[in-house]
């Protein structure tokens, strides 16, 4: 028996107990007969097993590091070949001239009749001409050939080498003989690039598959799932009590996440699992969040991938991954799956222009709803997703059995958006003088996303200044710089364009001032800012309906800009680009979407299905085309009338209220109230409005123009109006920041 076999004998033996050969050979004294030899002989073992230890283990798997040492090998020879051969080339009227005639050539060998090896004499090599071929590179060896060599056409190579030699000595004369030879360079001209071009397929499959280069890459493994895994090795620190705001949405998912910590009181009633539940919402509401914090309290496995980790080049690796998910989550189970954004995969079949264009993501869908629920169970595995597209996945995965919750995660109110403040605050040096309340009442519209990112800009800013903590203004600057952008205090521009801004802004500002539905205003700027040259800053109302009156005095106050131009200069310009998009957008609205048109009727073209994105056919005919065409454009010049009516009749507060701007730059509310007087019709979000001005406006101390530095950085370029949105998807209203460029 050898070592190694003994070894592996004695490893097998249970931990605590001896070999029947160890017990059989020790007396009742534990004295070992064998003596000084069996301690040598166990000393040779634990050697041998050290030994054997540090060899490398055979994974089962091809490294293709064995590729690259390949190459550098056949690399290596290659170069070494041609650094040990000087032989030099020379051509026909050289060998003739400086090697035949004097009779220094000793023979001449024609190789494959292509190419003459010719071989200088011995004695001739001391030459000074010969100092290049005399001696090999290396070795330092005298050379013993070929010195030179030629490219030929054997037959007149031959003919002209017996007429040159004619004319010389009968001992000088070279009869030049012919091999034929297949050398290794022959076979590595086609077997290096052939390896070359192998390695090449080999690194780019390795990238393709995510294998970072190629490197211990199984190409069997494509169809493998490339969900990360968290369970008690690799748990996630994110709990509930991490995710602020999202009441409702945390009640659905904490019942799941209970289910699974305590499944008995359900089980006990004849309740089942749901198997799957699928988080809608807006982009930054804190869909992705609210998985990791099911992540960090089901105490359970929970896989974790992207619906883009199943689509890849090749037929039939997504609905393989698919498979392998299910695979691994019910070995796993009871289990939680977490696909992000899975509109990637999940898009309604038949949607595609092209027939058999979307096959491949079509398999990758179908084998997830056989998965999902197909005559297989999944008994123990629960399927959460989130996508802010739900109008686009196919109908089939909506359906009960699959994801039976539908959770929707809107954009929070301005009690959720406190408690969001309240947990992004907390690792910032923040001042006493900071309102939370204030901060989550001047931002509607924004995301949990947003605020997370108002307040780190707000530290930067602090940082910029040099200041100890976070004061109030940091904030609104902050919200200055992610809805306006970079402030542009370089831009230059000239009067007569600066004066036009001036009034294009102050007409925005007046014409909202006057109309009892328009926003209320918290300040107006003439600062660049980003995109703009200027801005008028409104607070917009959380409502979640619109009448057809505030819509209607929305498009009018948009309008107030363009129409001061006309009124003041007689003209207008391209500044109102922005303004008229917007209304252009939100009077298709009104009369195509919301039913808001007289002539039109109550008829809503409106599809929330989406199947009229890849429609080549208008859902109305030709004639009611025209006819909403018109509408829209009667709308709008409406408005615009109104707006002029308006401006005209208040020309000289206008006036006031432009040159005031330009000497200014920066005007809040309480310069509109010193012009205009009192609104007669002040609302809540008025008041809002007046707190926030005032605050603003006290914050900023005037300077040699009326306006710090500080000032510059707080100008806003946004009109916040809600009905933006409402083109896109008018179920959605109290969307924010739909910037008012100029």
């Amino acid at each position: 028996m050898s070592e190694e076999q003994k070894i592996k004998k004695e490893e097998s033996q249970p931990v605590g107990q001896d070999s029947p050969k160890t017990s059989s050979r020790t007396t009742s004294s534990g004295e070992n007969p064998s003596g000084g030899n069996s301690k040598k002989e166990l000393d040779s073992k634990t050697q041998f097993k050290k030994l054997k230890d540090k060899l490398p283990k055979n994974s089962g798997n091809f490294n293709f590091y064995w590729i690259y040492i390949f190459i550098f090998i056949g690399i290596a020879v290659m170069w070494f070949t041609n650094v040990t051969d000087n032989t030099q080339k020379i051509e026909w009227q050289e060998l003739v001239e400086n090697y035949l005639k004097p009779g220094d050539v000793r023979k001449i060998v024609i190789v494959n009749e292509q190419a003459a090896e010719i071989y200088i004499k011995t004695d001739r090599l001391k030459e000074p001409k010969f100092d290049k071929v005399r001696e090999r590179p290396l070795t330092k060896e005298i050379n013993p050939g070929p010195h030179f060599v030629m490219k030929i056409e054997k037959e007149s190579f031959t003919r002209q080498l017996d007429e040159v030699q004619k004319d010389l000595d009968p001992k000088d004369r070279v009869l030049p003989s012919s091999e034929n030879r297949t050398g290794m360079s022959e076979y590595m001209n086609w077997i290096f690039p052939l390896v070359i071009m192998v390695a090449i397929w080999f690194f780019l499959m390795g990238r393709l598959m995510g294998g970072g280069g190629g490197v211990g890459v199984n190409i069997f493994s494509i169809g493998k799932s490339k969900a990360a895994l968290y369970d008690k090795d690799t748990q996630v620190n994110i709990t509930f009590n991490d995710v602020a705001g999202l009441e409702e949405a945390k009640i659905e998912i904490k019942e799941i996440v209970d289910f699974l910590k305590s499944p008995k009181k359900y089980t006990e009633l004849g309740a089942k699992i749901p198997k799957g539940a699928l988080l809608v919402g807006a982009p930054g509401t804190g869909k992705t969040l609210l998985a990791k914090a099911v992540a960090g309290e089901a105490k359970v496995p929970f896989f974790s991938l992207s619906g883009s980790d199943f689509v890849e080049m090749f037929v039939g690796v997504g609905a393989s991954r698919v498979r392998d998910l299910f695979r691994q989550a019910k070995e796993k189970a009871p289990c939680i799956v977490f696909i992000d954004e899975i509109d990637g995969i999940g898009r309604a079949r038949g949607r595609g222009m092209v027939q058999g264009g979307n096959d491949e993501r079509e398999s990758t869908l179908n084998q997830l709803l056989t998965e999902m629920d197909g005559f297989g169970t999944n008994s123990g595995v629960i399927l959460l997703a989130a996508t802010n597209r739900a109008d686009i996945l196919d109908r089939a995965l909506l359906r009960a059995g699959r994801f039976d919750r539908q959770i929707y995660v809107d954009l929070p109110d301005v009690h959720e958006r406190k408690e969001i403040f309240v947990v992004h605050i907390k690792p910032i040096k923040v001042a006493k003088s900071v309102d939370v309340e204030f901060l989550a009442k001047q931002t509607p519209g924004f995301s949990g996303a947003d605020i997370a990112n108002i307040c780190n800009e707000a530290a930067l800013i602090a940082a910029r200044k040099n200041k100890h903590e976070v004061e109030r203004q940091d904030f609104l600057d902050a919200v200055d710089r992610v809805i306006g952008g970079l402030e542009k205090k370089n831009k230059i521009i000239s009067s007569d364009e600066k004066k036009v801004i001036a009034y294009h802004e102050a007409g925005h500002a007046s014409v909202s001032w006057l109309l009892e539905h328009a926003h209320p205003l918290v300040k107006v700027t003439i600062v660049p800012r980003g995109k703009s040259l200027g801005a008028a800053w409104y607070l917009p109302e959380e409502r979640q309906i619109t009448t057809k009156e505030q819509m209607l005095d929305e498009v009018c106050a948009a309008l107030g800009g363009r129409a001061a131009e006309e009124v003041v200069f007689g003209r207008i310009s391209t500044g109102a680009l922005s303004d008229l998009e917007k209304i252009t957008k939100q009077a298709y609205a009104m009369v195509m979407y919301y039913g808001l048109n007289e002539k039109i009727g109550n008829i809503s073209f409106y599809d929330s299905s989406g199947n009229s994105e890849m429609s080549f056919q208008k859902p109305f005919s030709e004639k009611t085309a025209e006819r909403i065409d018109t509408e829209v454009s009667l709308l709008v010049e409406t408005a615009y009338v109104r707006a002029k009516d308006i401006l005209t009749k208040h020309k000289e507060q206008l006036t006031k209220l432009a040159q005031f701007l330009l000497e200014k730059e920066v005007i809040f509310k309480e310069d509109l109230e010193a012009i205009f007087g009192k609104r007669p019709f002040e609302t809540e979000e008025e008041k809002k409005a007046s707190q926030l001005s005032s605050t603003m406006s006290a914050q900023a101390p005037a300077a040699e123009n009326g306006v710090t530095s500080s000032q510059n950085e707080n100008n806003g370029m946004t009109d916040n109006k809600p009905a933006d949105s409402t083109v896109n998807n008018p179920e959605e209203t109290g969307d924010k920041k739909q910037p008012t460029l100029f």
